[in-house]
């Protein structure tokens, strides 16, 4: 399959499976969005569920890259999760349909995603230890690491989920006025997690 065929198929199979997630989406969309027949997509990807674990792998790989490498450098917990944060926001600014096709999917079968984590070398229970550690020398203050994690989830994942609705009751539905407001959160939500967490 030439690339310009293969890019074509995984951008529009993206389009359809954020929009419409893994249930909601049919081969003949992905087709029809492609500009190609059905059965060209059956005869490279075999199934709806290989060609939704490929755009699922593509979408989050270069995210998890960059995640475990901010993981293994040699900077503080504290710059980690700032790099973290800086990582997530660009990835959902690019592309912004993302959290509810990672809600879906969570709701849907959560070892997907799980295993694309360990799949990439990205091993969560690490991630907490070296928070824990931080803990334990002093650097970061004495709360259990899974109510950072999740608290910093919550503050980065919220404002894209609910966007629709958000931009509609608080900046009367001004998409433009809202992409200003994420920028600035950016600065917020480092401000606000490095307050969370100082020893």
């Amino acid at each position: 399959m030439d690339r310009t065929t293969e890019e074509k198929i995984y951008e529009s199979a993206r389009r359809i499976f954020i929009l419409k997630g893994m249930e909601g989406a049919r081969m003949q969309e992905i087709a029809d969005e492609a500009g190609m027949n059905k059965a060209l997509l059956h005869y490279y990807f075999r199934s709806k569920e290989n060609l939704f674990k490929a755009v699922f792998k593509d979408t989050f790989s270069k995210f998890f890259v960059k995640v475990k490498d901010t993981l293994s450098s040699e900077v503080s917990a504290k710059e980690k999760l700032i790099a973290f944060i800086d990582n997530y926001i660009n990835l959902i600014q690019a592309n912004p349909y993302v959290p509810q096709f990672i809600i879906s999917e969570i709701n849907r079968d959560p070892k997907v995603l799980k295993n694309l984590m360990f799949e990439s070398g990205i091993e969560p229970q690490k991630i907490l230890d070296l928070l824990l550690n931080e803990v334990h020398t002093g650097n970061l203050s004495k709360l259990d690491p899974r109510h950072i994690v999740i608290s910093l989830l919550g503050m980065l994942v919220f404002p894209f989920v609910a966007r629709p609705l958000l931009q509609m009751v608080y900046f009367n539905d001004d998409r433009e006025a809202y992409d200003r407001f994420l920028n600035e959160r950016k600065e917020v939500v480092k401000n606000m997690i490095l307050k969370f967490i100082e020893a």
